[in-house]
């Protein structure tokens, strides 16, 4: 009996000593930025997650913006980067992530029967159209942010250049409606929750949407780099077949009122808040197989190079990589 516990001891030390011990999870980092985002919603439901714990862990991490968002993803402080069209673009060129890899969808706005983004001004206010903005005070989250772009290439379209025709200044999506009512900016971005109190819709009125700007949009992609998937890439299967079971719980109308408690519990902020636009046609659209629109997304980053935020031409080919999800897909079967 002895001689075996030793036999055993000896290969529990041989397998520790060529690395064939249990791999510690792999852990992911992914950003947010606003109510409704994923990435804190993803544990409240993990036992949809059968691999949670095994072969991944993940970290939300909140950001108000995703040129943030940008720099942390090129400090390493981020494993999974959910960024705009706007911050793809300069998190290539201008930070030098030429190995940033597209590998999924976070959010496209402008698709039939859901919402866009709204630009809003008071509805009794001196801003009856786009070119009443001259000279102005424009809010947006952050410059050089997707709303940002968006509110840009409309008025551009009107003869309006930021800096020289109007102000812009930055502020939170939440601090925006107050904003507008106490008139310290002439045009705020109104986003679900906080566009859709009744409150303050009866005093604002909208001006023109993201779509109206920029037509379909591919508002943001989760994004990571080549050497990590490279050298996690089961790890990474694993984490998206768990996501996109969670996700399509999440946006099943059959699951929405535990779905908004959960939702409510985890932002802290009441139902009632959430009822109306919170994965539903008053939001944002989630694609079901986890897929960006990438002809979109071409589309929009070459709106953000006409704009100077680029200082040229992306082919976002070169940093595509949606093998992972379609894997993902794979196994857990595709929702047309």
């Amino acid at each position: 009996m002895r001689q075996q516990h030793l036999i055993v001891a000896l290969l529990t030390a041989l397998c520790i000593g060529t690395g064939m011990a249990q791999a510690e999870p792999v852990k992911i980092r992914i950003a947010w930025i606003t109510i409704g985002n994923p990435p804190p919603l993803l544990e409240a439901k993990k036992d949809l997650a059968p691999h949670w714990g095994t072969s991944y862990t993940v970290e939300p991490i909140h950001f108000q913006g995703t040129p943030p968002i940008m720099t942390a993803f090129a400090a390493g402080e981020l494993e999974i980067a959910n960024l705009s069209f706007s911050s793809l673009g300069n998190a290539i060129i201008n930070a030098g992530l030429s190995d940033l890899r597209i590998i999924g969808d976070e959010g496209q706005d402008g698709v039939p029967g859901y919402h866009s983004i709204e630009y809003m001004v008071l509805k009794d206010g001196p801003i009856k159209t786009i070119d009443d903005l001259k000279g102005q005070v424009v809010a947006t989250n952050i410059i050089g942010s997707a709303v940002d772009i968006g509110v840009r290439a409309m008025l551009k379209q009107h003869g309006l250049l930021a800096t020289r025709d109007y102000s812009v200044i930055e502020a939170a999506f939440p601090n925006m409606p107050p904003m507008l009512l106490q008139q310290k900016a002439a045009l705020i971005v109104g986003v679900p929750p906080f566009s859709l109190d009744e409150k303050f819709r009866s005093q604002t009125r909208t001006l023109f949407s993201q779509k109206d700007a920029m037509g379909k949009s591919q508002l943001a992609v989760w994004t990571a780099r080549a050497p990590f998937i490279a050298q996690n890439r089961a790890a990474l299967v694993d984490f998206f077949a768990d996501y996109l079971r969670i996700m399509r719980w999440y946006l099943d109308p059959a699951n929405r009122p535990q779905m908004l408690q959960i939702v409510a519990g985890v932002f802290k902020v009441p139902v009632e808040r959430l009822e109306k636009s919170t994965y539903n046609e008053n939001d944002v659209y989630f694609d079901r197989n986890g897929m960006p629109d990438m002809k979109a997304l071409q589309a929009d980053v070459d709106t953000a190079a006409e704009l100077g935020f680029l200082k040229e031409h992306v082919d976002l080919a070169k940093y595509t990589d949606l093998s992972l999800m379609q894997d993902a897909v794979k196994r857990v079967g595709a929702v047309k």
